[in-house]
């Protein structure tokens, strides 16, 4: 999530964490740690992580730790980052209620055509000559191409299925998007959930069939084919030209290279190189699949 070139000693007296490093940085983003570009602030909590999070990208850390400050980054030092970060993106992009079925502060072209019972939220863009059929949400924030074609019942932009584990499950503030590019079909009752900080992007010309779900960050590349009941895990990036045929199911934080084919019912738990085709839970290349196949219905006929 951008923000405007917020001066770090602000963000740091409105968390009330102790500031180390560079008091004069300027903040213009805040993400998650898989997200973070240079001027961004993210957290960490964990040790298992705190490497990971000094040596990101990321301009500006919260961290639980007094740490050594790396060269170029500031450091706030908090009890309890999850909060404190969580707490700057409800002040960024606070919770508001959409109050309109089409919000007029929303972007659509002329030529696109919104048919009945359709919800639009606010800062909503909808390119040329795209179609949206009845009954489809658009949450807030989200932008849709040209040329696109939305099936009744689809869901955009719903929240990430995100929590923080204590006592109980806390919930992450959702302040991502969802960026639909030109040329894209989404199916009937399809659900595709904006990222956490940062963007879930369904790349130009692909097409989604009925009842698939894009977990939140998720980033799908162009000429994307998949099939019905497809589940994309959150973080998971799809290369361009993958075919994934009916009730696939992918892990999250993976990535399935460029033109790779998923039979159908493909379990994916790790990434998968590009260019060949792939089948079973977990999923291996297809022909070594049908091989361990054979050779398991020969051993049970000579039982």
């Amino acid at each position: 999530m951008d923000i405007n070139h917020t001066p770090v000693a602000d963000i740091a007296a409105q968390i009330n964490a102790q500031l180390k490093g560079d008091d004069k940085q300027l903040v213009t983003g805040i993400n998650e740690i898989h997200k973070v570009r240079t001027g961004d602030l993210t957290f960490v909590d964990h040790p298992k992580y705190y490497n990971k999070a000094l040596e990101s990208a990321a301009t500006i850390i919260i961290i639980d730790q007094d740490v050594d400050v790396p060269e170029g980054k500031t450091i706030l030092v908090h009890d309890r980052p999850f909060e404190a970060y969580n707490s700057l993106t409800k002040h960024y992009r606070p919770y508001k209620p959409i109050e309109h079925p089409i919000s007029p502060e929303s972007d659509i072209h002329e030529s696109a055509t919104i048919m009945p019972g359709c919800v639009i939220g606010d800062f909503v863009t909808i390119g040329k000559n795209t179609i949206i059929y009845p009954n489809v949400t658009i949450y807030s924030h989200s932008q849709i191409g040209d040329n696109c074609i939305i099936h009744s019942g689809t869901v955009i932009g719903a929240d990430a299925f995100y929590y923080k584990k204590e006592k109980e499950y806390i919930k992450w503030h959702s302040v991502g998007r969802v960026l639909i590019k030109n040329n894209v079909e989404i199916g009937a009752n399809c659900c595709i959930d904006k990222g956490v900080s940062g963007d879930t992007i369904i790349g130009a010309g692909s097409k989604l069939d009925n009842m698939c779900h894009i977990a939140h960050g998720v980033v799908i590349g162009e000429r994307v084919l998949m099939a019905a009941c497809c589940a994309i895990g959150g973080k998971t990036r799809i290369e361009n030209d993958v075919i994934m045929w009916g009730q696939v199911g992918v892990s999250k934080d993976v990535t399935i290279g460029e033109g790779a084919i998923l039979s159908a019912q493909a379990g994916v738990s790790k990434s998968l190189e590009g260019g060949k085709h792939y089948f079973g839970s977990p999923a291996i290349e297809a022909r070594q699949k049908y091989k361990e196949m054979a050779i398991l219905r020969r051993l049970a006929k000579e039982k």
